[in-house]
């Protein structure tokens, strides 16, 4: 590839485009994969709940090594750590692809994932590092319209590939493309050597976050099936107390290098911007997981029927995170993120008139209004966060802000599962699950009014 004679502006654009699209192949990679499933499960004769556990392991990977990695991802280098990541992705995509049983695959997910945890705070850290501070809402609004395209694309992208090359060429597609990224970066975006180099990684802290998280995703996993009050999942939240505050005994008290550190967890401002996506990600992953459900069971569509009554939200919120973006520097997070939430907010009320009587286009509304709810909120408070904080904190207040999202969505799904079971039908459980969302995506709005930052550019390398 011959990237010679590029202009300044075209270089960053190209090296632009290609972040955003590791981003996208990120995303895409989950979400093409999941469709995939019934041809793996006929692959090697394995049942339903093994099968699943591709998905789960997958994103407990993620969701365990992400802010670790975002750590790393300052400390080492944010160039640097994606290229290891994006060697990981590749590395294990062509393994997986040629997996000759189910536990070789699901090895092969777990190590992809924490590939593509490397992969994400480096990425997004680059971003903003890319675009001057006057434009970090449009690196925040580029990167979530790469993640809303791959949500919607997808499904549609893997059902195809499933259907006529086989479900092993999703992995094997991974890795020409990720090679592709890989030296666009490495010709176009420049070394960013870190500015503490002499720190080290404070490896007990690590594994106890890391046992930390994995027991609380793992607990509330299991709370979406057999409920909060079982006594495995106590047994988990218990593991998930302990395991913390050793974490939190050996990082400030034990460590002069802590894994997280003491100038981050004492931000309140960066803390209420957690708390809020928290919120509103109850309500995302509410109408991600159970919408389908309800097209499926009620109305009797099809899975690419179901993927399709989805891309009103998709589109809606590609589109709009777009536009966040550019509207970033005018009117400051705080505005959009309580303007996005208060979106969410109507979503959900609109969304919670479920019926088995109404019509299909009734959803259309809702789904738009929850679409640019996410559109203004997630890519605003991810810009607001990284810049409340000093630059070489970048990768890891994304990664602290993602795991803020997937312990919202997983907290969500195991309320909206129980409400839902409670009731004596699932449209009325569907009906006030929705209603509690809203209800909890308003407590969002009322905490983005108070408590989130309302500058619109940092000053210097400092904070906002």
């Amino acid at each position: 590839m011959n990237l010679k004679g590029l202009t300044v502006s075209e270089a960053r654009s190209l090296g632009l485009a290609a972040l955003i699209f590791s981003i996208f192949l990120i995303g895409y990679d989950y979400t093409a994969f999941s469709v995939a499933l019934p041809a793996i499960q006929k692959t090697f004769n394995i049942d339903l709940t093994t099968t699943m556990w591709l998905v789960n392991a997958y994103a407990l990977a993620f969701g365990v090594s992400v802010i670790s990695c975002g750590r790393l991802a300052d400390m080492l280098g944010r160039r640097r750590t994606f290229f290891i990541g994006a060697s990981l992705f590749s590395m294990f995509s062509l393994l997986g692809g040629f997996s000759i049983n189910i536990w070789m695959l699901m090895g092969c997910r777990v190590m992809l994932s924490i590939g593509g945890a490397l992969m994400w705070p480096a990425v997004i850290g680059m971003t903003y590092h890319l675009l001057d501070s006057k434009r970090a809402g449009v690196a925040g609004g580029l990167l979530m319209l790469g993640c809303a395209v791959a949500n919607a694309l997808g499904p549609i992208i893997g059902g195809i590939v499933t259907d006529s090359l086989g479900w092993r060429w999703i992995l094997f597609l991974n890795l020409p493309i990720t090679l592709v990224a890989m030296l666009v970066c490495w010709r176009l975006i420049g070394s960013d050597l870190p500015e503490a180099p002499s720190e080290r990684v404070d490896l007990m802290g690590l594994l106890f976050l890391s046992l930390a998280l994995l027991a609380l995703l793992v607990g509330l996993d299991l709370s979406v099936d057999m409920g909060f009050t079982d006594y495995r999942a106590i047994l988990l939240f218990l593991a998930f107390a302990i395991f913390f505050t050793v974490f939190i005994f050996l990082d400030y008290h034990s460590s002069e290098e802590p894994l997280i550190p003491i100038d981050v967890v004492k931000n309140k401002k960066f803390l209420a911007e957690g708390v809020a996506t928290l919120l509103v990600s109850v309500a995302f992953i509410a109408a991600l997981m159970f919408i389908p459900q309800f097209l499926s069971k009620v109305w009797s569509f099809s899975a690419i029927q179901c993927g399709i009554a989805l891309l009103p939200m998709m589109l809606a919120f590609g589109a709009t995170s777009f536009l966040a973006g550019h509207l970033y520097g005018r009117y400051g997070a705080k505005r959009l993120s309580s303007l996005g939430a208060l979106f969410m907010w109507a979503g959900m009320l609109v969304l919670s008139r479920l019926s088995a009587q109404i019509d299909p286009t009734t959803f259309v509304p809702g789904l738009i209004l929850m679409g640019v709810g996410m559109g203004l909120f997630y890519p605003t408070v991810t810009t607001a966060a990284i810049l409340i904080l000093r630059f070489n904190r970048a990768s890891l207040a994304a990664a602290i802000i993602y795991m803020f999202q997937i312990i919202g969505g997983a907290i969500g799904l195991g309320l909206n599962t129980t409400i839902v079971a409670l009731a004596p039908d699932l449209a009325t459980g569907m009906s006030r699950a929705f209603l509690m969302n809203a209800h909890l995506a308003l407590l969002g709005v009322v905490v983005s009014v108070f408590f989130i930052n309302g500058r619109k550019r940092i000053v210097g390398n400092g904070c906002c």
